[in-house]
Parts: C-alpha cells; structure tokens; sequence
C-alpha cells in the first residue's frame, strides 16, 4: 500500500524546501475548498482567482511561519478563503453605490440611496448588525461557528456538518441553543434589533 504524508509532513517539506509539498497540498485540499467558494459566490471563474487567491496567501503564510500545526491545515485554509470571499462582496458593495448605470444617466448625489432617510437606516442597520455580531463573538465556539456558516457564508446545515465534522443534528442543534442564547442576551442587554 503507498505511503500518503500527512498534511504536517507536506508542510515540512514545503517549508523545507521541497515544491512538490505544496503541489500534494493544493491537489489534497482542492475540491473541499473549491466547492466552499463556488458554493458562496456562484461563479466558476470568480471562485478560480478567489482559490488562486487563497493559495497564494496560504503559501506566503507558510514561508513567514505564520502557521501553527494543529492538525486542521483544511480549517485554516477555508478561513483564509472564507475572509477573501468576504473582502470581494466588501469591495463589490463600495463599487456598487459609486459606479454608473449602465442604461441611464446616474447622478451619485441625487439617488434615492443616499437621501436623509436612507443615510439613517444605513446607520441604524449598520448599529443592529455590530448589535448582532457583539452577540454572536459572546457564544461558545462551536454555536458560533454553526451561525457564522449558516448566516454569513450561507451553507446548508449538511454542509456545515460536513466541514465541521459532525451530525446533522448536531449542528441543527448548536444552531437552536446558539439563538436561544442570542435571546436571552437581546433581553440582558435590552437591545432593540429592528429598524422599524
């Protein structure tokens, strides 16, 4: 039977050296990751420069030695793609509010987006959104985990299962204790999460 390395020998390797660590990797890892950012941004081509991206990263943290071995290798690289697919909508979003209309005249200064009464709901969801995030960095690791998955990068709950390891029902579990938590928290603290 052949003899497969472990993710920590590649890394050895690689840091050592030895380019084929790395190549062993990327081919090991790549269609957990490729799938988890296809599934957040729904375009192939988009998801290829997003895991080139994330791989690159992944290759100038190892050679700094910014990566500390805990058998999760797989974790820590959907995180780095994770952020990156988060960066992307960020800049989408900017690029969004100031670009032109393609069909008609756009005046950035007349839009109804940005009149007194948009500008204070802007405000007033970006206060409930930093609310909520508060709460959710409050809960145990594993709840967290399950809300940031499900809300965030908008997985199903078999695939938060299968990256996180775990039943179905377990992560449909974290999920009912993590809101249950997220509501007694709202109460504690007498937050008001609507902007209506």
């Amino acid at each position: 039977m052949a003899y497969h390395a472990s993710d920590h020998e590649l890394i050895v390797q690689f840091v050592n050296g030895n380019q084929s660590g790395i190549v062993k990797l990327i081919k090991r890892h790549k269609s957990k990751i490729f799938s988890y950012i296809l599934i957040n941004v729904k375009n192939r081509e988009l998801a290829e420069d997003i895991f080139q991206d994330t791989f690159c990263k992944v290759i100038d943290s190892l050679r700094a030695g910014k990566y500390k071995d805990e058998g999760r290798f797989a974790s820590w690289v959907i995180r780095i793609a994770h952020n990156l697919v988060i960066d992307y909508y960020r800049k989408e979003n900017k690029l969004k509010t100031v670009s032109n209309n393609d069909n008609e005249d756009y005046d950035l200064f007349n839009s109804a987006k940005f009149s007194d009464k948009n500008v204070e709901n802007v405000i007033i969801e970006n206060q409930i959104s930093n609310d909520v995030k508060k709460l959710i960095n409050l809960l145990p690791e594993e709840q967290k985990e399950v809300i940031i998955l499900r809300h965030y990068v908008g997985m199903s709950f078999k695939e938060i299962a299968d990256h996180s390891n775990i039943s179905i029902n377990t992560a449909l579990g974290r999920m009912r204790y993590a809101l249950i938590n997220m509501r007694k928290m709202i109460k504690e603290h007498n937050l008001i999460l609507t902007n209506i």
